[in-house]
Parts: structure tokens; sequence; C-alpha cells
């Protein structure tokens, strides 16, 4: 694992084809590790998971709410690695405290978001099982290149206002900050199959080939990041 990344090693895998700012560390875990946190996945309890209409998910750590999460200690199997996670520079010290575990069959995806004040301004996704593209595109209220200027933005498609794609690989590790956290938005198309064309912006790193066509399998990430506005108290949301 690059556990030992520090700033200027970390820079190494900065992806230059994108806004600023982006990271993809490919084998950032081993195939022995990605087995045990598929294990420790599977083998949780049954009401862990959430089923939703495109996926299904893990919250660990709490739920992230706009009055503030209620923390929950992580189990040691997920500590481990957000410990690693956060020693890197981009975290500034924040010590990551949420982890959201993300199953995605083939053929499902999630629409383009952005994550939003909930968080600190960075997210870490560990990759499992398949490969994934995660796609970004411009918000409706960002000016686009080459559209004109007085065209009505709202009647802009989603594929208007995509840009680029990065290929997120089994074991790898992405980091996500900066203006491409704040003023972008980034999603993952519902494809059985990925094919890799120059749009792909860290494609350098990867170990796939232009024109190549990849097959989705079952894929799980886990989202590493820090809520910064934690309860030690029950709240009322409202349900």
């Amino acid at each position: 694992m690059a556990d030992s990344v520090d700033f200027f090693e970390l820079e190494n895998f900065v992806i230059k084809q994108v806004p600023s700012k982006a990271y993809y560390i490919p084998n950032f875990i081993s195939e022995d590790e990605e087995r045990f946190l598929l294990d420790q996945i599977h083998g949780s309890p049954k009401p862990k998971w959430t089923k939703l209409s495109g996926r299904r998910l893990q919250n660990w750590g709490g739920l992230p709410h706009p009055k503030g999460m209620v923390l929950e200690k992580l189990p040691a199997w997920l500590e481990k690695y957000t410990s690693k996670v956060g020693s890197l520079s981009v975290f500034n010290s924040v010590t990551p405290n949420h982890v959201l575990v993300n199953e995605y069959e083939p053929g499902q995806g999630i629409m383009p978001h952005e994550d939003g004040p909930l968080f600190y301004p960075v997210v870490s996704t560990i990759n499992l099982g398949s490969h994934i593209f995660l796609d970004f595109y411009h918000p409706l209220n960002k000016t686009i290149q080459n559209v004109e200027e007085n065209s009505d933005q709202s009647s802009l498609t989603l594929d208007d206002r995509y840009f680029m794609s990065v290929l997120l690989e089994p074991r790898s590790l992405f980091l996500l900050t900066e203006d491409l956290y704040h003023n972008y938005l980034h999603g993952i198309a519902e494809r059985t199959c990925d094919v890799v064309t120059d749009k792909v912006a860290n494609l350098d790193a990867c170990n796939a080939m232009l024109g190549e066509t990849l097959q989705r399998t079952t894929r799980i990430s886990l989202t590493i990041r820090n809520v910064p506005k934690t309860l030690k108290f029950k709240i009322n949301l409202g349900r």
C-alpha cells in the first residue's frame, strides 16, 4: 500500500488533465487487502444495508445530517484505512470520521451531483471489485466552452455538460479536492460496460488502452470523508 505517501510524493499522482485538483493512486491496496475488505463488507449485518433505486449502501461512523452527525465508532477494519487515507496531505491533519460503502451492480449508477458543505472538501475513494468510470460535468451555472454566450444554458443536456471521466481501477485510491470538488458535478452512468476514449483523463496511469471496452462487474467503493459538524447526543431529525 502507498501508506507512506507524503506531500511531495502525492503530487506525483496528480491528474494533470483535469481542473485543480484530483489524484489517482493505482494499487493503493493489495489483492489480499481487497479480499479482506470485501469479506468484512459482505459479512456485515443485513440491517446495515440501505437499498436505493440505483445501488445499495452502508453508512459507517454515523448518519451525516445538516444539524450534525452523531458520531459512532468505526470498526477496526475501517479505522485502519481512514487513518492511512487521513494521513495524506490533502486532509491537512483533519481525521476522516465517516465511510460510505456503495455497491453497484453492472448497469447501476448515480446521477451527477456534488458532495456539498456537509463534508470537509476532500473526497477519497478506495475502489473494490470492478472498475468504474467516474464522469464529470459542468453545472448549469458555469459558462461552458464551445457554447454560445447567448444560448440557453438550461436547455443543455447531460451530454452537453459532460467533459471528462476518470477510470477507477480495482484497488485504486481517488482523491477529489479544491476547484474540482467545489465547482463541478460527478456521477456514474448506468452502463454495463465502458469504452475507453480520449476523455479518460488518467489513462496514462491505468492498465487500459484507448478503444478498449471494459465490462463492469459488481463494484464496491469506500468513500472516506470527514463530517466537521458532529454531536455527542442524539437529535430529532424530524422522522
